[in-house]
């Protein structure tokens, strides 16, 4: 099992990142939480990961905390969620917001997040709210302090519609979030958290 990673980021298309350990470049799946932070290209980065094994794909998943794996791996334990879900929700809220949800039974933030349904939300609450308590603590997992930087003007765009259709958003509506969050000077990560954001509030 492959639990934790340590090398150069080399490429960060979200939800897609490559790190380079040795010269071997593992690419791994990561939420919005996790890119949100991430150092610039070329940065040496930590990731706690999580890897699933198909039978038709092995999928490593990244994180720079470690109560985001925690909460990711209980996710995946609850009935109808997938790894696909699972980084959706971690991408509209951060652990301690999804604990807080599922603490105060709030079904109606929960079906804000892609793909979560009343039923969905309502297995989560009933799923976790015994476990959310028991999470660890947040703290990175170990990532230089550099400001995040994108990856061009012209690319931030293209990658936040992206990266919230690979969310689970239908096209239409990850290009209208996407263009509605763009105001021409923001990165790619940027854009998809003003975008999440826009969803996530009433």
């Amino acid at each position: 099992m492959i639990g934790r990673l340590r090398g150069e980021l080399v490429a960060k298309h979200p939800p897609r990142l490559l790190l380079d350990i040795g010269g071997v470049g593992y690419e791994l799946e990561a939420p919005m939480s996790t890119f949100y932070d991430l150092p610039p290209v070329g940065e040496q980065i930590t990731l706690v990961t999580h890897l699933t094994m198909r039978e038709d794909a092995w999928m490593l998943y990244g994180f720079l905390r470690e109560e985001d794996r925690a909460l990711f791996r209980n996710l995946l334990k609850v009935n109808g969620v997938g790894a696909r879900m699972a980084l959706a929700i971690l991408s509209g809220m951060d652990a301690q917001q999804f604990a807080l949800c599922v603490r105060q039974e709030d079904v109606t933030a929960l079906t804000r997040l892609p793909g979560v349904g009343k039923k969905t939300a309502q297995r989560l609450v009933i799923e976790l709210r015994d476990r959310v308590g028991t999470m660890p603590a947040g703290s990175p997992a170990g990532v230089a302090s550099s400001p995040s930087t994108g990856s061009g003007e012209g690319s931030a765009l293209i990658d936040a519609i992206g990266a919230l259709m690979a969310l689970g958003y239908k096209p239409a509506d990850a290009n209208r979030m996407a263009r509605a969050a763009d105001d021409g000077t923001r990165t790619s990560e940027e854009v998809i958290r003003a975008a999440l954001k826009s969803v996530s509030t009433p």
